[in-house]
């Protein structure tokens, strides 16, 4: 299991403000600043970082939700947030019952929020 993980982000600011408002309504704060580093809790742990980078590498982050509604707040949420879309709201065919949304963060990043509607994994 992963304890936490750290996303480059090139402008410390404007990534901030993406993150608090488009992990919101997964039920991710802003609790840890450290310089231009900023952790996001859970509920549980400080497990997701950004941290400002001269050199970046757009990665894929996937973030579990509760429910398909709270992918689609998430979806939202992160396009009001200035994100672009990469896919919206929906069953994949990743697997039965892969619910998903994926936007890119102002970096370029893909970043997911991923539902396992396990009454479709039959």
């Amino acid at each position: 299991m992963i304890a936490h993980t750290t996303l480059p982000v090139s402008d410390y600011r404007r990534s901030k403000a993406f993150y608090i408002k488009a992990l919101e309504p997964l039920g991710y704060q802003n609790n840890m600043e450290y310089g231009e580093a900023a952790g996001f809790n859970d509920g549980k742990n400080t497990d997701f970082w950004i941290t400002r980078e001269k050199s970046i590498t757009p990665l894929h982050v996937a973030f579990e939700a509760k429910s398909s509604a709270q992918v689609e707040s998430f979806y939202k949420a992160a396009l009001a947030a200035g994100a672009k879309d990469n896919g919206g709201p929906g069953y994949r065919d990743y697997s039965p019952g892969y619910y998903a949304a994926f936007v890119h963060d102002p970096d370029g990043n893909n970043i997911e929020a991923v539902w396992y509607d396990y009454s479709k994994a039959k």
